[in-house]
């Protein structure tokens, strides 16, 4: 995988939008930050950067993005 496919914790659009579309019956707000730092931790092409460390904060924005794309998804439901 080259440098390019990399992302790491700032890319939390990317990161909501692979999150749906590989969980897309969950709902993101259910999922304890532990949980949810160790689903990005296996996405595919996630690195993390040493300078940029996984905070509350970030976790929050994660959860939002994924939300947001959760609704963008064909067929998603209001009450999953």
């Amino acid at each position: 995988m080259g440098k390019s496919d990399e992302f790491g914790w700032l890319d939390v659009e990317l990161i909501g939008e692979q999150l749906a579309e590989s969980h897309p019956t969950v709902d993101p707000f259910s999922v304890r930050f532990t949980a949810l730092a160790g689903m990005v931790e296996k996405l595919p092409g996630f690195m993390p950067d040493p300078d940029h460390p996984c905070n509350e904060k970030i976790l929050e924005a994660i959860q939002a993005a994924w939300h947001a794309a959760r609704e963008d998804l064909p067929g998603a439901d209001d009450d999953d």
